[in-house]
């Protein structure tokens, strides 16, 4: 019985990620293969908290520990889309919060960095990455403004929170052609998602749109 029930539930979120691939990505514009397949696989549950599983597909952000949340799933398909990932890459993810979307980067590159502000959704985060076999993420704790140094330079960084402007040590830790997702904007009214490239030595940068985030915390971002 016990495995009938755990096959039964196996399949009914594997049915309500395929759903959510088609009607909140594919829908919406989303069309780069290797991320919609990423995203069919992750199982998103198991990243938020046991009272929230029924709204793990849900078309939202969902809250998590610490006051902080879990992205919405077509935010974070877009913003790896945005990133242009061929599978060889070193990436840092700024915000690792769950480690969802650290998750999802891990079958899209060849290696993840991940930075979290806050010690104990660092430890949460890798905790669950290992439990899960997503084994190519390394998990840090500290001031996610400043990068994560050591593990530089990186194809590209992906930052999960609204800055202010764009954070200098993130340019310090790019690659040549490497790129920047970030939104920027106001602290709680909305920002604007930008891809910055670098190229020749020249930074330029691309407008994707509007996103709602919560602020970017530290000490080239709002304080405390």
């Amino acid at each position: 019985m016990e495995n009938s029930t755990y096959k039964q539930n196996t399949n009914q979120w594997n049915e309500a990620r395929q759903k959510m691939v088609a009607t909140q990505l594919v829908s919406r514009g989303i069309n780069d293969r290797r991320v919609l397949d990423a995203m069919s696989q992750v199982p998103r549950e198991e990243f938020v908290s046991p009272e929230k599983k029924t709204f793990s597909y849900n078309d939202c952000a969902l809250p998590i520990d610490c006051n902080q949340t879990i992205s919405q799933p077509f935010t974070v398909a877009f913003m790896c889309e945005a990133a242009q990932l061929n599978g060889d890459e070193s990436v840092l993810e700024v915000g690792s919060g769950s480690g969802y979307g650290a998750a999802v980067l891990s079958l899209l590159a060849h290696e993840v960095h991940t930075i979290e502000r806050i010690p104990e959704l660092a430890q949460q985060a890798f905790e669950r990455l290992r439990r899960l076999g997503f084994l190519n993420v390394h998990v840090y704790s500290n001031d996610g403004t400043l990068g994560v140094s050591e593990a530089a330079p990186f194809d590209a960084i992906i930052v999960t929170a609204g800055a202010e402007s764009l954070p200098s040590p993130y340019l310090n830790q790019l690659k040549e052609g490497g790129r920047i997702i970030i939104p920027i904007g106001t602290e709680h009214a909305g920002q604007t998602m930008y891809r910055f490239t670098l190229k020749n030595g020249k930074l330029s940068e691309e407008n994707l749109g509007a996103f709602a985030f919560v602020p970017l915390i530290g000490e080239y971002g709002w304080p405390v």
